[in-house]
């Protein structure tokens, strides 16, 4: 994985769009069935918006009817981290780019076999990039 990246708040203001910022640096969530990924079926990674690392692929993404992302597993466990989220009155588990700390979104126990994961995924805090 790549080094750390660290930015103060104007220089993330800067470098992402309201809607990013307010996911990725403010733990935000985009309603349901809006983002543009949801219904993406095209084959490529899906990378952090914040700092560009590789985060899921497209063959581990499947239609949860969540209205968001979801996906099986990371492309590696070290393009992530899980951390507890108390946040909103609910226990869950908040997901987040271990290079930037960027919020993604959380992990449920609700998922496809084998290990019964559901990685869902704002949008907001995704950038696509599609197979040469």
């Amino acid at each position: 994985m790549a080094d750390k990246l660290s930015l103060d708040d104007v220089e993330w203001r800067e470098r992402l769009s309201p809607e990013q910022y307010q996911v990725l640096r403010r733990g935000g969530t985009e309603r349901a069935f809006t983002g543009k990924y949801d219904r993406n079926r095209q084959a490529g990674e899906y990378r952090c918006a914040g700092c560009g690392q590789a985060l899921f692929a497209s063959g581990d993404k499947y239609e949860s009817g969540s209205g968001w992302p979801s996906f099986r597993q990371p492309v590696a466990d070290a393009a992530v981290e899980v951390r507890p989220d108390a946040t909103h009155g609910m226990v869950r588990t908040e997901v987040v780019c271990t290079r930037c700390d960027g919020h993604l979104g959380h992990v449920f126990p609700d998922g496809p076999d084998p290990d019964d994961l559901r990685y869902c995924i704002n949008s907001a805090s995704l950038a696509f990039r599609p197979v040469d």
